[in-house]
């Protein structure tokens, strides 16, 4: 998969980490499928923007913010 892809996903773990959610508990935030938010955080999804969207409300984070190299 795309490096940026897999770039993505180490955004969505780091936030994730961050607020002390589990993929569980971030899935049912953003009313995703777990094994979905794991292979997003993998680099295994090309994630679609509602789903881009709801993910920066469930982790209270901009769009912006997941897409911020610097935080790689």
């Amino acid at each position: 998969m795309d490096a940026r892809v897999k770039a993505f996903g180490r955004r969505i773990r780091y936030f994730r980490k961050r607020l002390g959610l589990s993929q569980d508990g971030l899935a049912d935030k953003a009313s995703l499928h777990r094994t979905y938010v794991g292979a997003i955080e993998r680099g295994e999804r090309n994630v679609s923007l509602l789903n881009i969207l709801r993910l920066a409300d469930a982790l209270s984070v901009t769009v912006k913010d997941l897409f911020d190299e610097e935080i790689d």
